[in-house]
């Protein structure tokens, strides 16, 4: 048996070199094997022949897992005890040799382990000298240690953090390893043990010398253990040995208590009873607390539910349920407290041992404190840019043909097309006609010989945008020739802003709204005489905020936030049914975190349309030139923009009562 015990590069006292050697000594006489002095200056060591084991020991099993902080552990079971592994590392390669044990047919092959994202890349199992041996491959910087207990034995192969770049050991480097170490929880000096078959209890003894603790075994720590371990923290260590054999610690101060974990949870649960009689004899006191900020009834819902066990009365009218298993298993009083409310005086009644009330008014100061309250300005602007521009044009031409004129008055001859000499005797017989009938009624109107304009392209303007016009009429002795230009340009450019704001407690919701609610007509069956029934029914069109603020710690605000505008686009008729109202609606709803009295953009929608439009006269509008008389065109561009932003502004208020 061979223990070694390495503390860096501190130099060995003498005290603790003669408790170390004389500590070897009484390991080789209980072990019945002869030891060989180490030279002088040098850690004490003692070394022992390995028990052999049976001629059937064999390897069962070979397992592989990943461990913590991206551990490599392999685990080798035996069919029975007494295995003598022996572990080094060889360049990039840690090597188990086990003399006394050989290995199946079924396990000598490679495994790949690359999948597990540890330092091993690759295990390779095979017989050795009779025995069996492991090569661990990796491909990085490690630290590896080994344990054994029974027929188990544990290999673990840690990636190493802040490696120098060169050989060197430099202070840069001893502080990054400690630094690495102490990420994964332990401080301790490092040590290095190398047992083979060694008492817990012997273990124990060197891990108290070198951590100048106290080490206090319980009778029932029995049993020995084989490790491995090189520059392993000390309080690392001590966690391994006891993990290994089923036991637990307890420290108080610098005593630590090592016993088996069955053994610890009994005396802890008994120490716990003995307490819990002790308060259940103890006198009751009972004292009012003022509730100034909260709600009493609600800090009694929440201790007498701490622990999710419904509440089974009400806390108003001047008292709660004094005896409900809630209060007794919420944890804030013993069994025998009660808490009661009253709503009225916004007061709590506790009534338990001294030491439970106390602390009961301690966690009230706790809970009933002002709370800030946040300021939300919100700001909704909505920019519209509008551009239209459209072309027209009319074109006609209207003439006579062997003094045959168009007219536009019709005579009593139902025809509208005479020549001059037909249309001055129809005048004179009118004339005649009215005089010879003693001049009533109304005079013969000559017919003024007008061409009627005939349009050929009749493609202007739309009306309704009250365009401008050009027109151009040239007339002869039999014929009319008609052109007219229209065109219209429109801009229109429009921003409208609105400003709702609203002030709240800190994680309570708030909500303001303005708007109008517009009334519409539905029809449903079930009307008098079987007939349709017309009902009235009203739509809220509103500017809406809504928001739930959370201050932080960090001075910041977390909105959870919904912002709505709406507003009626048009109204459209149906016959018969009257009017009903086209909405437009616009809304957000999100959850942003936001710095004190910072303003935000929240959401946006941007909207661009270009439109260009031809109406023409097939063929005659393709011509060049004048095409354009029996063409009309039309070019709109419409930009709108909706943006919303936001600004939380938090509201301090003292804290204290």
């Amino acid at each position: 048996m061979t223990f070694h015990n390495a503390k860096g590069l501190r130099p060995i006292r003498r005290p603790t070199l003669n408790r170390i050697g004389a500590l070897g000594v009484a390991l080789m006489l209980a072990c019945g094997h002869a030891t060989a002095a180490a030279p002088t200056g040098a850690p004490a060591a003692a070394a022992a022949t390995p028990v052999s084991a049976p001629a059937s020991l064999s390897v069962s099993k070979i397992d592989f897992k990943r461990g913590e902080d991206g551990a490599g552990r392999l685990v080798l079971q035996f069919d029975g005890q007494g295995a003598n592994p022996d572990l080094r590392n060889q360049g990039n390669s840690v090597v188990i040799d086990v003399g006394n044990a050989r290995l199946p047919e079924q396990l000598q092959k490679p495994l790949n382990v690359t999948d597990f994202a540890t330092p091993v890349q690759r295990i390779d199992a095979k017989p050795y000298g009779g025995g069996t041996q492991l090569v661990l491959s990796t491909n990085s910087a490690f630290e590896s240690l080994a344990y054994q207990s029974g027929n188990e034995y544990v290999v673990e192969i840690t990636p190493k953090e802040g490696i120098a770049a060169t050989g060197a050991i430099t202070t840069s480097t001893v502080a990054q390893a400690a630094s690495a170490v102490a990420q994964r929880g332990y401080s301790g000096r490092p040590v290095t043990f190398n047992f083979q078959d060694v008492p817990v209890r012997t273990v124990l003894q060197l891990i108290a010398e070198e951590s100048n603790l106290n080490v206090v075994a319980s009778d029932s720590v029995a049993g020995n253990v084989t490790l491995r371990l090189v520059n392993v923290p000390w309080d690392q260590a001590l966690d391994i040995v006891l993990r290994a054999k089923g036991l637990d610690k307890r420290r108080d101060g610098s005593v630590i208590w090592v016993g088996p974990q069955a053994e610890l949870a009994k005396f802890e649960q008994e120490k716990e009873d003995a307490r819990i009689a002790i308060e259940n004899r103890e006198d009751l006191i009972t004292d009012y607390v003022q509730i100034n900020y909260h709600s009493a009834s609600a800090i009694f819902k929440a201790l007498t539910e701490a622990r999710g066990i419904g509440n089974s009365g009400g806390g108003g009218g001047g008292g709660g349920p004094g005896g409900s298993s809630a209060q007794e298993e919420s944890g804030f009083l013993t069994s025998r407290g009660r808490i009661v409310a009253d709503e009225r005086t916004n007061m709590l009644m506790i009534s338990d041992i001294p030491k439970k009330v106390a602390r009961m008014r301690e966690l009230i100061g706790v809970i009933d404190r002002p709370v800030d309250q946040v300021l939300i300005e919100s700001r909704i602007v909505i920019a519209t840019d509008t551009f239209a521009r459209e072309l027209g044009a009319k074109f006609g031409v209207s003439g006579s043909r062997d003094n045959v004129f168009f007219s536009n008055t019709v005579e009593n001859n139902g025809t509208n097309i005479r020549d001059r000499a037909t249309v001055d005797t129809a005048y004179q017989r009118a004339v005649n006609e009215w005089a010879a009938n003693g001049g009533t009624g109304a005079a013969p109107v000559r017919d003024p010989y007008t061409i009627t304009r005939g349009l050929m392209s009749n493609l202007p303007v739309a009306a309704t945008s009250n365009p401008a016009s050009l027109a151009l009429s040239i007339l002869n002795a039999g014929y009319l020739l008609d052109v007219e230009l229209s065109a219209m340009q429109t801009e229109s450019r429009g921003e409208v802003i609105s400003n709702p704001r609203v002030v709240t407690t800190n994680q309570r919701e708030a909500l303001i709204k303005q708007g109008k609610e517009i009334g519409y007509v539905t029809i449903s069956a079930g009307g008098a005489g079987g007939g349709n029934q017309a009902n009235v029914q009203f739509k809220e069109v509103v500017l809406e905020l809504k928001v739930t603020p959370t201050i932080t710690n960090d001075n910041r605000v977390f909105l959870n936030m919904a912002v709505k505008k709406d507003e009626v686009d048009q109204w459209i008729e149906l016959e018969g049914y009257g009017t009903v109202p086209s909405i437009n609606r616009r809304e957000v709803n999100t959850a942003v975190l936001v710095e004190d009295g910072q303003t935000v953009v929240i959401g946006g929608v941007y909207e661009f349309t270009d439109r260009n439009s031809i109406s023409k006269v097939p063929f005659l509008g393709d011509v060049p030139f004048l095409g354009n008389l029996f063409k009309k065109r039309s070019r709109n561009k419409d930009k709108a923009e909706l943006l919303v932003f936001v600004t939380p502004k938090v509201l301090r208020v003292a804290k204290g009562k």
